[in-house]
């Protein structure tokens, strides 16, 4: 009787990525959230702090004073060439001090002359505020753009280099040695192995060296030149315009938080499976 009964396996169907997109929508959406309740909070604790009159007005505007200061540099045409002009040397230096700061690592980490040599020296400089080089770059490249280009890549180049180093030369033991069992050669072990396993270390590394070059825009911009987010801060001090130099302020830590983002989203195919595993 039941020799004419065919068993039907159930439907399935494929699985649809939308539930995975939107969890990732609503968790950008709650992040974007709380970041702006926290400037709402820090907006209404500056305004509490200038209704107590406690402090000079001048030195302490209201919300409203800063955001019209910098609609003001706005209609004057000087705050969007002030960002192209601090974006590109933060770039360009980025982009020096971070390839420099990785290939040295490989060096470092990967060959005993590199390890041997190389290693303690960088270990003694690396501490040295990079700041305090501002004026050797001067004497050495006077008040161009190729000074700044120095600092910025000198500042860059430290942290991306430490973490660098740590993540390729902290690479498992059995990991190298599964690679020379399965007849890896250098460059394989190098790029198959070594380099994805430190690719999170890598990525932190440029996260901290792109912070580090909107940290150092400021003080690359205050000598010898006329555009950029950190002469517009010198010009402001200089004339004790509190709100401009606020404003300023903002503006350069948003546009290094957008950067942050930036590499991390480039880094992110790379460091995807370090996730994945937490």
């Amino acid at each position: 009787m039941t020799a004419g009964l065919a068993v039907r396996a159930p439907a399935t169907t494929p699985h649809s990525p939308r539930p995975a997109r939107l969890r990732s929508a609503f968790a950008r959406a709650r992040v974007l959230g709380w970041t702006l309740a926290g400037l709402a909070i820090a907006a209404a604790l500056w305004s509490l702090i200038v209704a107590t009159g406690r402090f000079p007005r001048q030195l302490f505007p209201s919300v409203p004073e800063i955001l019209a200061a910098g609609h003001t540099l706005w209609a004057e045409g000087l705050l969007a060439d002030d960002i192209v002009a601090s974006l590109r040397r933060a770039a360009v230096g980025f982009a020096i001090g971070a390839a420099a700061g990785i290939v040295v690592a490989v060096f470092t980490a990967t060959t005993a002359a590199g390890r041997n040599l190389l290693q303690p020296v960088l270990r003694v400089f690396s501490p040295i505020p990079t700041i305090g080089m501002v004026p050797l770059a001067i004497l050495w490249f006077g008040l161009g753009e190729n000074s700044k280009l120095l600092v910025i890549a000198l500042g860059v180049f430290v942290p991306v280099w430490i973490n660098s180093h740590s993540g390729l030369s902290g690479t498992p033991i059995d990991y190298l040695k599964a690679a020379r069992c399965l007849g890896a050669g250098r460059w394989q072990t190098l790029s198959k192995v070594v380099l994805p396993e430190a690719a999170p270390d890598i990525a932190s590394g440029l996260r901290v060296g792109a912070a580090m070059a909107f940290v150092l825009i400021v003080v690359a911009e205050m000598t010898g030149t006329t555009a950029g987010i950190g002469y517009r801060i010198s010009q402001a001090q200089l004339f004790s315009q509190a709100d401009r130099l606020i404003f300023c302020l903002i503006i350069l830590g948003i546009v290094g938080a957008l950067c942050d983002l930036l590499v991390a989203a480039a880094t992110s195919p790379f460091t995807r499976w370090a996730q994945e595993e937490r």
